[in-house]
């Protein structure tokens, strides 16, 4: 990887590495601890130790199969072992319908756009208490000590446990609930991912389940596109730090309202196609992920290296995803001159998009992606044939409209146009 190419946490950890020799040290004893002081001297502990997707860590952690946990307020462990779980969406679990009561002004579901405005919906309209089959109180959020455990984990190289001890760590729970016989604690994100780290449910883990009597239940949650999904796990081995094991996928949506067939060629037929913009024909493969993109940077404006150090994407997807979100005109750069930062924010459209209804800002999406003259003749075939059409025809009419792509990238935007094809057919519920 270039050095142009590389994050502020890339560059940090290369030179403690090599000032620490971190790799001769995890090659002798297994493992290497590191203070935050000793971090602190290249860049904040707090943003270069806290990992939550293994897209996120630094090129030397991937490369040498690396991973760091804290161990105290003060101190970080690295070594060989395996600190995130995978996760799987299950398609075929049905998203339940939620109704939001009427009674309840002071929360506006079209504005979920943080993981804490999505908890305390998800709390106050039943979702919680559904999932747990108990009435549940709200009773725990925010940092707090982690006290003293031991504990293991793998070394998925060699299948060998480290054993680690932790000495009042700090900790952050997102949300606890409390019914009669269970206390939940949930870790939540407010985009889909891929994976996630064990340790922002197995620190708190340990710790409440010596403090109380009831079944601890930990939970992941994820607001995408819309839709709470709940993954409800259990430590088979509370010593253990991977034994994580999946019970159960939950997913919920707020009063949906569904896009009819008819709404689709309304859009169509209403169409004003537009000139190609100026910028790189799109070349991310998910569109819920341009809408989760959208999401964020409704919160705040984001730099390229605060996407891709806090979000799961790597530097690559950084670009794609920003790049397809300023094709369809919704994500704009911003050179901020006093921080001397390039910033990417919604612009005035993408905005009030985002504030509307779930149909309402869908079918926008749905428009969004056909005023482009491609996309607009791909999906005219699929309305004609009822299937998308095959790779050919898109790369056809592909190198029709975008005469300046050459036939190697037009092969591979091919797959950008078929997937988001498919999820604007996907939209249709009829």
């Amino acid at each position: 990887m270039s050095k142009s190419k590389k994050t502020a946490n890339d560059k940090a950890w290369e030179i403690l590495f090599e000032r620490h020799k971190i790799l001769e040290q995890v090659s002798k004893n297994g493992c290497f601890e590191i203070a935050s002081e000793d971090i602190n001297k290249e860049r904040e502990s707090r943003l270069m130790a806290k990992f939550d997707h293994s897209v996120n860590l630094p090129e030397i952690f991937r490369h040498n199969h690396l991973s760091i946990l804290p161990i105290s307020r003060s101190k970080y462990v690295i070594g060989e072992f395996d600190i995130h779980c995978k996760v799987g969406y299950d398609s075929q679990i049905e998203v339940m319908p939620v109704e939001f009561p009427a009674e309840i002004e002071s929360i506006d579901y079209t504005n979920l756009y943080s993981e804490s405005s999505a908890l305390h919906c998800a709390f106050n309209i039943g979702i919680i208490d559904d999932l747990v089959g108990e009435k549940t109180a709200y009773t725990v959020s925010g940092r707090m000590s982690t006290e003293s455990f031991n504990f293991n984990i793998t070394n998925p190289l060699t299948n060998q446990p480290y054993s680690i001890k932790v000495e009042n760590s700090q900790c952050e729970i997102d949300a606890g609930f409390e019914s009669e016989n269970y206390f939940v604690l949930i870790e939540a994100k407010n985009y889909a991912i891929d994976d996630f780290l064990i340790r922002q449910l197995y620190y708190p883990y340990r710790l409440w389940s010596k403090k109380m009597n009831k079944k601890v239940i930990p939970v992941l949650m994820t607001y995408s596109n819309d839709v709470f999904s709940f993954f409800i796990y259990n430590f088979s081995n509370y010593q253990d730090y991977n034994s994580l094991k999946l019970r159960e996928q939950k997913n919920y949506t707020i009063a949906p309202e569904e896009i009819q067939r008819s709404d689709v060629d309304r859009i169509f037929n209403n169409i004003k196609v537009i000139p190609e913009p100026g910028v790189p024909f799109p070349q991310a493969d998910k569109f819920e992920r341009v809408v989760d993109l959208l999401s964020l940077l409704l919160e705040k404006d984001l730099t390229k290296d605060d996407i891709t150090e806090n979000y799961e994407f790597n530097r690559r997807q950084t670009d794609y995803y920003t790049n397809a979100g300023v094709y369809i005109g919704l994500i704009e750069k911003h050179k901020d001159s006093l921080r001397k930062k390039t910033f990417f924010r919604l612009t005035s459209e993408g905005r009030s998009i985002l504030h509307k209804r779930p149909k309402l800002k869908y079918i926008d999406l749905i428009n969004k992606i056909l005023e482009k003259k491609v996309f607009y003749l791909v999906f005219e075939l699929t309305l004609k044939h009822g299937e998308i059409p095959p790779e050919d025809t898109i790369c056809k009419i592909t190198s029709e409209i975008c005469t300046d792509l050459n036939f190697t990238t037009i092969k591979r935007r091919y797959s950008t146009v078929q997937a988001w094809i498919r999820w604007i057919w996907s939209q249709i519920k009829d």
